[in-house]
């Protein structure tokens, strides 16, 4: 398995607009007190959601052979889409076909009134070869619909429909710039490269299965462009070649790509991906899983009513109670286990009230008497660890979205009244918010609290993780630094970090660069900013295996992709052109590196002295660095990579002999960089 890190807070952003965009979440406050109507709807988001929705309901009207209706709808929300002819004639000829297919007397006579009046007028205007088409389209008349046999069986078959449905919904879609929220796109770009990959390396993909499910093999017919482009000025066939190659396309299927965008590269780079078929029901329960994994969203357990309800409350009002007493953070830094003592005594009274109640928390009274043991597993532990948890932490609540899920609304413009769903579990034994609390605790630098925790319900967890039981004790070694208790610091260093390196030779490195920090002078050593989610992420990652609760497929897919995507750009010997428009730079974008944030924060602080005095020497030398470096570092990689052979020679290679951009360097080195030489040698 490959070991690239990801950016999860970068994905994260836009997994959140993507169920906003979509409309699968609900803000709680909206469930609390929904009296749905067409105004308040939260189906009514964006003119882009609008958009999608009139889009897919004309795909649903093409696909179910109601074409009048889709028709209609067309001219009620995008009448431009039908000043177009050969549209128009294409929806006709199917609107005639269908009304045949019924087999009722009726639709008969309808059939041919539309031949009269519709689909011949249009015919007329639509295309030079729409006139043939017309008259054989009259066969249908009189061969049967189940005649596979027959002139006109492709006309009566009805994959026509969904060829129709599709190219409606790609021109619907680049028209009114109704694309797909980006998160949809970039999962479509990545899997297709990883796929590209792995067939070109002729390797395995571990999750071929998820991917193979998730991206369909279908595409949406492309939109033609109209006649008056077809003289269109000539694109760079960089542009060419780079969309060609992204999208799978023909050299001729790119170039018509650029003509209906006019020229717009991007443009028709959206256009393409969205032509791409994703299984949505299969995307969406990823996208859940991980919304739930990564506290987006509340977990099914959350969603409960009924007499588990009123517990349920009672628990939150005693979280929200203990959390109310203001607890420094500062002096709880090194606060022992025992000192939740009054925290657990006061859940068990709590506990004692259930069940002398009856025990409506769960399926049996808790009795309290039990052995709660450290334990991952065990109830009553899971339960104190979660209040002592959260006592570290601010009363302010993160706020949470609610599943609402994919509900047709293509009828109809309000949303439905949300019910909570009923089941009989107790939120108490939600391991997700075990994981989540600590996840946050290390995120805001509480590493100290949240090792006690664990340390606390598995006394053996950092003996199987030691190197994450490392990097914890490293930033709360820093942090003593950053507050100037050094003796405090140099217990943490002698007690744990020398052990631990003394284990793992890995680590004596960084626990070098680590001891350095205690010479820099008092108040230059900040452990505020520390780039803490990596860390975080880890954590909740280990944890959540302790607990049972299995990673999300989705982050089994972006791991996996993005490798996929370095790996085959390193083949390419080029940058994607697509990466930062998709967001894929910022998901590779992971900060671990702590020393350096303090080095990088000191160097800033001690700068910030002679600012005032050089402010505009020091902008023009900031400028000239800036550029130097980012200069230099390009034409490293262009001198060792795409700068071997002439770019034209590269792109003429790539373009005669339809070659990816590896290949055609391949071969240009064995013919010295003569790329005439290359296509003569292949063609002679």
């Amino acid at each position: 398995m490959d070991c690239t890190r990801v950016n999860w807070e970068a994905l994260d952003a836009l997994i959140i607009d993507f169920v906003t965009s979509e409309n699968l979440v609900v803000e709680e406050d909206a469930c609390a007190n929904s009296s749905p109507s067409p105004s308040s709807s939260p189906c009514i988001s964006s003119s882009s959601y609008h958009a999608r929705l009139i889009i897919r309901r004309i795909r649903n009207s093409i696909e179910s052979g109601d074409i009048q209706n889709a028709i209609d709808t067309l001219r009620s929300h995008a009448p431009f889409v039908l000043d177009d002819h050969r549209i128009l004639f294409r929806l006709q000829k199917q609107k005639f076909i269908e009304l045949l297919r019924k087999g009722t007397h009726e639709d008969r006579v309808a059939a041919i009134h539309c031949l009269r009046t519709c689909v011949a007028p249009s015919a007329l205007d639509a295309y030079p070869e729409a006139y043939e088409e017309f008259k054989h389209l009259l066969l249908a008349l009189i061969y049967d619909k189940d005649d596979q046999t027959s002139p006109v069986a492709n006309e009566w078959a009805e994959k026509r429909r969904y060829e129709m449905a599709g190219l409606m919904s790609s021109v619907l879609r680049a028209s009114l710039q109704a694309y797909d929220p980006l998160f949809s796109m970039t999962l479509r770009y990545l899997i297709s490269i990883h796929k590209g990959f792995c067939f070109h390396q002729g390797i395995s993909s571990a999750v071929s299965d998820l991917t193979h499910r998730l991206l369909l093999e279908e595409r949406d017919p492309p939109a033609t462009p109209l006649e008056s482009m077809y003289e269109a000025p000539p694109f760079d066939e960089v542009d060419i070649q780079a969309l060609a190659h992204a999208v799978e396309l023909t050299r001729q299927g790119a170039v018509d790509s650029m003509k209906f965008a006019k020229g717009d590269l991007f443009q028709a780079f959206q256009n393409e991906l969205c032509r791409m078929q994703l299984d949505v029901s299969v995307l969406d329960e990823l996208v859940k899983e991980y919304c739930i994994y990564r506290g987006i969203v509340d977990s099914e357990m959350q969603m409960i009513t009924g007499p588990v309800k009123r517990n349920q409350s009672e628990v939150t009002h005693r979280l929200s109670r203990d959390c109310s007493a203001e607890i420094d953070l500062n002096t709880s830094q090194h606060s022992d286990v025992e000192d939740y003592s009054m925290l657990d005594g006061a859940l068990v009274n709590d506990s004692e009230m259930s069940s002398k109640e009856g025990g409506e928390v769960g399926s049996e009274p808790t009795n309290v008497s039990e052995d709660c043991s450290n334990s991952w597993s065990n109830k009553c532990e899971n339960t104190r660890a979660l209040v002592r948890i959260r006592s570290h932490m601010s009363c302010e609540s993160n706020k949470r979205k609610r599943w609402r899920g994919k509900i047709d609304e293509t009828d109809r413009l309000h949303d439905p009244s949300f019910s909570k769903t009923e089941t009989g579990i107790n939120p108490l034994e939600n391991k997700y918010e075990i994981a989540l609390a600590l996840k946050e605790l290390v995120s805001r630098g509480m590493v100290a609290e949240a090792g006690n925790e664990i340390s606390t319900m598995d006394p053996d967890f950092f003996t199987q993780n030691p190197v994450l039981h490392f990097h914890l004790k490293q930033v709360e070694f820093l942090k003593l630094v950053s507050a100037g208790d050094h003796n405090g610091a140099l217990k943490v260093a002698c007690s744990h970090l020398g052990p631990l390196a003394a284990n793992d030779q890995s680590l004596l490195k960084t626990l070098k660069e680590t001891l350095v920090v205690l010479l820099q002078p008092d108040g230059n050593t900040t452990g505020k900013d520390l780039p803490l989610n990596d860390l975080a992420n880890t954590l909740q990652v280990s944890v959540g295996n302790r607990l049972g609760i299995e990673e999300p497929q989705l982050m089994k897919i972006i791991r996996a992709t993005l490798h996929s995507h370095t790996e085959w750009f390193k083949l390419q010997m080029c940058k994607d052109r697509f990466s930062n428009l998709l967001k894929i730079d910022s998901l590779k974008e992971v900060n671990t590196d702590l020393i350096g944030a303090i080095k990088s924060r000191s160097n800033k602080e001690n700068n910030a002295n002679l600012s005032s005095q050089l402010t505009t020497t020091s902008s023009s030398t900031m400028t000239s660095e800036d550029g130097g470096s980012s200069s230099l570092m390009m034409t490293t990689q262009t001198s060792s990579r795409e700068a071997l052979w002439e770019e034209s020679a590269i792109l003429k290679v790539m373009e005669f002999l339809a070659l990816s951009r590896s290949d055609a360097i391949q071969l240009l080195s064995q013919y010295n960089g003569n790329a005439e030489a290359v296509i003569q040698q292949l063609f002679g």
